[in-house]
């Protein structure tokens, strides 16, 4: 019994590590901005595909794969910005969104005439012999997933706390018109956030390809369960984001392993109902307060 929850609870913080990812690109935008960027999953697809791509299709060997794979959906974080969110600048935040939902459906469809609708995995990181741990077992990939999420974390921790751009970027998400007031420059803060969200997004989509499957539309529920973890952890919020992802990913195991897995899908809206019902700031955001 023991062993059968530890497993569930190694395979939700696997899957979980990549909606923290997932829910850390949201955020980024969400700060810089104050728009969700529904092309987030998208991102994550985009960096899996195109790693399966230069493995598989055109023999380049991993390690460099995967540098070229991010640097590919950095640069489509940048393009997307750059030529769709850039000229409609003075759009309401619902002709923003509707701009995203646009490029997602843009990216997923140029994938499918790239590379198909077949499923695709890339090779295990460390092959596939599974570890034992109290009578559970776990595959050395998913080590890398946890691994990879801790190290990006304490990587954003630095930038943003030590770096000028990352301090730009938390003065713009607390007042944006106080840091141009002090010249800052909020443009290119918006570019660079969209760039460091697709970065974020295409190594989760990469770390977690050898486990599941990849595909054109991998990035949809992703995406959507990325989103779930951001509102779950408390919108605009680094911290926040994570622990969404992570305990969104072990209630998903929970659900599949004691319930039924048919119903693992529908536990991220369940969950993000419960929380525009009851708490609508997020498990660990704080509630807006306004002087009057």
């Amino acid at each position: 019994m023991i062993s059968q929850l530890i497993q569930f609870i190694f395979s939700g913080i696997t899957t979980g590590s990549t909606y923290a990812l997932a829910a850390l690109g949201f955020t980024i935008i969400y700060n810089a901005s104050g728009v969700i960027n529904f092309a987030q999953g998208e991102f994550i697809m985009l960096g899996g595909m195109s790693a399966v791509f230069l493995v598989v299709g055109a023999g380049i060997p991993l390690p460099f794969a995967v540098i070229l794979a991010v640097g590919i959906t950095g640069l489509a974080g940048l393009l997307l910005e750059k030529f769709a969110i850039e000229p409609a600048k003075n759009a309401e935040v619902v002709g923003l969104l509707i701009i995203t939902i646009g490029a997602s459906l843009t990216i997923r469809g140029l994938v499918q005439v790239w590379l198909g609708k077949g499923s695709h995995a890339l090779p295990a990181f460390s092959g596939d012999t599974p570890i034992e741990f109290f009578g559970a077992s776990i595959l050395p990939q998913s080590l890398w997933v946890i691994g990879v999420m801790l190290v990006i974390v304490l990587a954003l921790g630095w930038f943003f706390g030590r770096t000028l751009f990352g301090k730009a970027m938390l003065a713009t998400s607390h007042n944006k018109l106080a840091a141009q007031l002090v010249g800052i420059n909020t443009r290119l803060i918006l570019l660079l956030s969209f760039g460091m969200s697709a970065v974020l997004g295409a190594v989760g989509g990469i770390i977690i390809a050898p486990i599941t499957y990849t595909s054109y539309d991998a990035g949809i529920m992703l995406g959507l369960k990325g989103f779930v973890a951001a509102v779950l952890g408390g919108l605009g919020g680094g911290a926040g984001a994570i622990l969404g992802g992570l305990i969104l990913g072990v209630v998903e195991a929970m659900t599949a392993g004691y319930v039924s897995s048919a119903y693992k899908d529908a536990v991220p809206f369940v969950l993000i109902l419960l929380i525009l019902f009851f708490k609508p700031s997020g498990l660990f955001g704080s509630s807006a307060s306004e002087r009057v």
